[in-house]
């Protein structure tokens, strides 16, 4: 039980994350050099930890010399999923992209369990689990379409928007029209995202098996991304320059530590995956994101606008965590 209510918690960190990273996007001018930044700062703080934790940063290559190189595309997965979402935001509106990678997460996970995926430890797909991921979803559904009006006036741009790692703010569907046939193109891209979100935790989760730290198997997904997103920033031609947007006096302090919360959340990925079993850490996690989210919305965190909390999705929180329930009994 203590691992479950772990996984909600790293889940609730990713929408503060959002709020982070959203603000770092506004002086860096750029998603991506923004994402760069946060997993820049992630690198070092897990790097930092392991020094403390493990007293090393690197591993024995005997424990991996022989195994196979997808154990190496945790980072690369992640940064896969985080372009994408960028990518498919201005085409399918706020919902849709919120909507259609979780569903992906929550099928994928439950699909790893079941056939043993990247070395993960077998759980059949009973009917009750597959009754729970259906309250999941519906209340995933029911959370986001339920959202309360803006009672703030902030400022909330496409952009700010855009540089969602995730975390299931409330925004605005602009989404162009699209023709039909396309449309679904994006859709199955979105659900595709959440199928390598899914299968990154598990790749996490059994490296850090494999080496005896989730702390160094953390370091290594956040290194690889580092470095995709590098090559990503040099081939883009995009040149890190920080200023203070129009109307504000300074930068916060806090815009730095977006990169801190999601090692955060990948070292509890990786650390609750072999107890828990992907599927449910999968849940548990997007039941933290869709509290936290509320919780942004509801209190304005982080220059976030205000959002009112309407009891429909409350409603939809508690189909969730009943959901979390079946599946956890099974």
């Amino acid at each position: 039980m203590a691992g479950l209510f772990f996984g909600i918690f790293i889940g609730l960190l990713l929408p503060i994350q959002t709020c982070l990273n959203s603000r770092l996007r506004q002086s860096v001018g750029s998603p991506y050099l923004s994402s760069l930044g946060s997993f820049f700062g992630g690198t070092l703080f897990l790097a930092a930890l392991a020094l403390v934790v493990e007293g090393s940063v690197f591993f024995s290559w005997d424990d991996v010399a022989h195994q196979p190189l997808w154990i190496w595309l945790g980072g690369l997965f992640g940064v896969i999923g985080l372009t994408t979402n960028i990518l498919i935001f201005p085409k399918l509106g706020g919902v849709q992209t919120t909507v259609l990678p979780i569903c992906g997460q929550i099928l994928m996970g439950l699909l790893v369990d079941h056939f043993g995926l990247f070395e993960a430890h077998q759980a059949v797909l009973t009917p009750l689990r597959v009754i729970g991921a259906v309250l999941v979803i519906a209340g995933v559904v029911g959370a986001v379409t339920l959202g309360g009006k803006r009672i703030s006036r902030q400022p909330s741009t496409a952009h700010e928007a855009q540089s969602n790692t995730g975390a299931l703010r409330q925004v605005s569907a602009n989404a162009s029209p699209q023709a039909e046939p396309l449309l679904w193109g994006w859709r199955a891209l979105a659900l595709g995202t959440g199928f390598l979100m899914a299968s990154q935790s598990a790749i996490n989760g059994h490296l850090g098996v494999l080496i005896g730290s989730p702390t160094q198997a953390a370091l290594v997904s956040f290194t690889v991304g580092t470095t995709v997103l590098f090559l990503l920033a040099l081939v883009l031609r995009l040149k890190f320059r920080v200023r203070v947007p129009d109307g504000q006096k300074k930068n916060p302090w806090w815009m730095w530590f977006g990169g801190v919360l999601g090692a955060i959340y990948v070292f509890g990925n990786a650390f609750l995956v072999p107890l828990l079993g992907t599927g449910l850490t999968v849940v548990a996690a997007l039941v933290g994101m869709i509290s936290g989210s509320l919780l942004v919305d509801k209190l304005g965190l982080l220059q976030a606008p205000k959002r009112q909390v309407g009891l429909g999705q409350v409603l939809s929180l508690v189909l969730m965590l009943g959901g979390v329930a079946l599946i956890r009994l099974v």
